[in-house]
């Protein structure tokens, strides 16, 4: 018997993994398996002994290495190309042809000759998929639009998506990002929750967060487990030359690059010349596609066709693209039976009624509980206990009643709750109401529901990102009596965690590790992460790039803090009543002798030479990354847009600039370069 030579060994592994991309295309992406389960089974085999026996054959782009990463013990974390952008939403043809009136007031009769494309929104978790070469070298979830996680070991599990494109469509370019819907069909999901159910395991809520919590697996081979697929929509490159443009002038031609390079589309997408015409394809979609798909879809999405219009027509406001749109389709509603109406203390001391429910399936969830808002809705509806309710999902994913039935209320049915209370359910402390506002507070900081709400509130991961701090871990240290604020966690040592029930000393160690990396947070995790009346996320970052530490920002007046763009009258009371408040002055001081930092990395000058100056980067700049000079000008007091208006002020130009110069001198906007930029900065220029 002739001996294979290492020419043969790699010329077979070669022609396995060929045939088994080629399968893999077929079943995955065209829908049209040509090799039976067995046969593809065997061919795997094969390859997998071939590598086992000789491990040089091994690629990385091998349909064996699929799983194979150890498991992890964080998810590191991605920055991506470009952002992750949300998209509104239409929820009648009205709405959309509201949006396409938008745009015809911005360039005219170019968005008719464009046209549409139209496309199933999948209900998955979204990702981004950055190929070098051709080959998959990250994928990371959406995270905050422009940082993600990275879970390349998992993505990797998933067979829709291949670890290196397909040739012989359009050019790839050297550097791109797929995004994508990583979901989980109906079928899968069922099987896998029977199995769970059987095995004595928690069994998942709905496709979408069984998709999502897959993704965010500490181990690859739990991923692998789970029956993912994989959706693509989008292609974005890198205007330099590492990337060069895209291959293709529209999205459907980009869909039909993506099939050519063995990424699968979503079925049921639709060209249109008409706004009449994507609304006949809503309406079909809704009614007739919807119920027989084997995947969970919250509408289409509407994209102008042509690539250089969509780029000619930017972003709203750095976070909607103005060339696309979600057109939603009705929510699922059912009927059931409101059995109790309770009130939950929030982090800031607002008392929010919610409605307990009889059990409901409303798509794909079992709804238990609902919002109610305010006391005020309450009596509006005439919501009564015991009465049958319409309850829908907001945006699939919030319960709330619609109405009650009133021809089926119980005729006992006890009266509506019309007065708010008027003490704190939990602390007993008279409430308080702004007349200017529905809801109502209590005024306790002290108040135990207040408290442990202000404490998972603090340690979560849009605020000082506590890893291991759960609602049950904090409720825990609340009872043991180890912690009575946000500033006790700071105090908290391994062996007070160790006496505690389910605290090993290994996750002992872990969670005191993360309390004191939290010490480090910017200052804008730290204002969201105290719970201060109608500041969130975005009000933080705001405030604290303005005012560049605790102390200034503690110190400024109402006029002062109104002063900053974005910020509003009732936010800067909210502030000012605040830091007025000795129980708080008490707080900061305590988190100061923890050593917590009250400063912001790059505070905004109050001064900066581009203070109220909208700025606009085109081209590839010759020292700064486009992040590096983003924040410097906003350091100085400037915002950078994404696209060029009569708004604008500046347009900094690098290396290739595209259609925005243009467009730029039309408008007769000022235009410089880096150097120019860098000396109105006052900062030196690179030797």
């Amino acid at each position: 018997m002739t001996v294979p030579t290492a020419t043969d060994r790699a010329a077979r592994a070669a022609e396995l993994r060929r045939q088994l991309d080629q399968a893999a295309y077929e079943y995955y992406v065209l829908d049209q398996p040509t090799l039976s389960d067995r046969e593809y089974d065997l061919l795997y085999r094969e390859l997998v002994d071939l590598e086992t026996a000789h491990p040089e054959l091994r690629t990385p782009d091998s349909p064996t290495q699929r799983v194979g990463a150890p498991p992890q013990s964080q998810l590191p974390k991605h920055r991506h190309l470009v952002p992750m952008l949300s998209l509104g939403n239409a929820f009648t043809d009205a709405e959309l042809s509201a949006w396409d009136e938008r745009l015809i007031r911005l360039v005219g009769d170019a968005v008719h000759r464009s046209g549409y494309t139209a496309e199933l929104k999948i209900d998955g978790a979204a990702v981004s998929l950055t190929y070098r070469d051709g080959v998959l070298v990250t994928g990371s979830t959406r995270g905050n639009g422009t940082i993600g996680e990275d879970v390349t070991p998992n993505l990797r599990t998933i067979r829709d998506i291949p670890l290196r494109l397909r040739s012989g469509g359009p050019r790839i370019p050297p550097a791109i990002e797929i995004r994508g819907e990583v979901y989980m069909p109906f079928d899968g999901f069922e099987r896998m929750n029977a199995a769970r159910a059987a095995a004595g395991e928690p069994v998942f809520a709905n496709p979408r967060n069984a998709a999502a919590g897959a993704l965010r697996q500490l181990d690859p081979a739990v991923t692998a487990r789970r029956p993912l697929r994989f959706f693509g929509y989008s292609v974005v490159g890198r205007s330099d030359d590492e990337g060069g443009p895209l291959p293709v002038r529209t999205q459907w031609d980009l869909l039909d690059a993506l099939v050519a390079w063995g990424v699968p589309v979503a079925p049921h997408r639709a060209r249109a010349r008409t706004l009449d015409e994507v609304a006949a394809w809503a309406h079909q979609v809704e009614h007739s596609v919807r119920p027989a798909l084997n995947f969970a879809i919250d509408g289409g999405v509407v994209k102008v066709d042509s690539l250089a219009l969509q780029e000619e027509l930017g972003v709203v406001g750095g976070r909607e693209p103005r060339w696309a749109i979600a057109r939603k389709f009705a929510p699922d509603i059912a009927v059931t039976r409101l059995l109790d109406i309770r009130v939950n203390v929030g982090r800031t001391g607002a008392l929010n009624p919610y409605a307990v429910l009889e059990p409901v399936e409303i798509g794909g969830a079992t709804v238990k509980l609902a919002t109610l808002h305010n006391f005020d809705l309450i009596a509006e509806k005439d919501l009564r206990v015991g009465d049958w309710v319409q309850v829908k999902r907001a945006g699939e994913v919030i319960p709330q009643i619609i109405a009650p039935l009133v021809d089926r209320r119980d005729a006992e049915a006890p009266p509506p709750r019309r007065r708010p209370p008027a003490q704190c359910p939990v602390c007993h402390t008279a409430v308080e109401r702004d007349p200017e506002e529905v809801a109502i507070y209590c005024p306790n900081v002290a108040c135990p529901g207040r408290r442990l709400e202000a404490l998972v509130h603090f340690a979560s991961r849009a605020a000082m990102d506590i890893r291991g701090l759960s609602y049950a871990r904090i409720e825990q240290l609340v009872a043991a009596g180890l912690i009575e604020d946000v500033a006790d966690l700071f105090t908290l040592r391994a062996a007070d965690l160790e006496t505690l029930d389910r605290f090993a000393e290994k996750s002992a160690a872990n969670v005191i590790a993360a309390i004191e990396d939290a010490r480090g947070r910017p200052l804008s995790r730290l204002l969201f992460g105290l719970g201060i009346r109608h500041v969130g996320a975005t009000a933080a970052e705001l405030l604290a790039r303005h005012f560049g530490t605790l102390d200034t920002l503690a110190r400024a007046s109402e006029d002062e803090i109104l002063a900053v763009r974005g910020i509003g009258a009732i936010i800067a009371r909210a502030v000012v009543a605040f830091f007025a408040d000795p129980s708080a002055r008490h707080l900061i001081a305590k988190l100061r002798r923890a050593g917590v930092h009250f400063s912001e990395p790059q505070p905004v000058m109050a001064d900066g030479v581009l203070r109220g100056a909208t700025v606009v980067i085109t081209g590839t700049l010759p020292t700064l990354s486009r992040e590096r000079a983003t924040a410097l000008i906003e350091q100085a007091g400037g915002r950078v847009t994404s696209s060029v208006s009569k708004a604008t002020s500046l347009l900094v130009v690098g290396a290739d600039p595209g259609s925005k110069l243009e467009k730029a001198r039309t408008l007769g906007t000022e235009i410089i370069d880096e150097p120019e930029l860098l000396h109105r900065l006052g900062i030196a220029p690179p030797a």
